[in-house]
């Protein structure tokens, strides 16, 4: 495989979706990986074949580090070769107040959210630095202004694991960033996808902006930090949210 190769983690929808085809517009072969919605993962690939890349879709859950270990090998034995993760995969888990939560809803938002992304990283940058013999790469994590915001009375759970994301890019892009991996963050605010519910995304006009961003202009951050204009930026968090905090 001459292209460069990423993987995009929840690429069936959503930014997911948007990144998986800006990178295939852009060149690269593309593994889309998705949990249960197959044909959603199929219009993606096929969308970034469309745009002038290549791609295969590999179910798994990211959660899992069995599926985690099953993506990257179907990738090693498909292409030969790692240039980039997309961290994507998430879920939000239950509204409401912190004093609702029940444990299994925390253990399986964590276990998404930060165990999923620490996972993946982990069997990128064995593939990719140049310590194990790689040639080097690039992580983005998506995360979120969650994270600083801290999500009172709706989605602490959420904000909390999106913290995690956050220690996690700042810890790992100064561990691998001399053997040849970038790693960043993304942190998007309110943006037009089936995460957000119908009476958030009516938040619009309270942006500074003006409205709610679109998973492409998420997208275009990520595929930014994807490529050579970007080759001395790791460790940040590129926060993309129409001038929300």
């Amino acid at each position: 495989m001459e292209r460069k190769v990423a993987i995009v983690t929840g690429g069936s929808r959503g930014i997911g979706a948007a990144t998986a085809k800006r990178l295939g517009a852009d060149g690269w072969a593309v593994a889309v990986n998705y949990r249960t919605n197959e044909a959603a993962a199929g219009e993606t690939a096929t969308a970034v074949e469309a745009a002038g890349g290549v791609a295969l879709t590999v179910q798994g859950d990211m959660a899992s580090q069995s599926d985690v270990k099953r993506l990257f090998s179907q990738v090693e034995s498909a292409w030969g070769r790692l240039d980039g993760l997309v961290n994507n995969a998430g879920m939000i888990g239950p509204r409401g107040r912190f004093e609702e939560l029940k444990l299994d809803d925390m253990e399986r938002v964590l276990a998404v959210n930060v165990t999923g992304y620490m996972l993946c990283a982990l069997a990128a940058v064995k593939r990719m630095s140049t310590k194990h013999g790689g040639n080097g790469g690039v992580i983005v994590n998506v995360s979120s202004g969650a994270a600083h915001r801290g999500g009172a009375n709706n989605n602490i759970l959420y904000a909390v694991s999106k913290g995690a994301v956050n220690t996690l890019t700042i810890g790992l892009s100064q561990e691998v960033a001399g053997e040849g991996i970038r790693v960043n963050a993304v942190s998007p605010g309110l943006t037009r996808t089936d995460m957000p519910s119908p009476d958030m995304l009516a938040q619009g006009p309270t942006i500074p902006i003006g409205r709610v961003g679109e998973a492409d202009e998420i997208a275009a951050g990520i595929v930014w930090l994807m490529t050579d204009a970007a080759a001395y930026v790791a460790g940040a968090n590129l926060r993309i949210a129409g001038g929300r905090p």
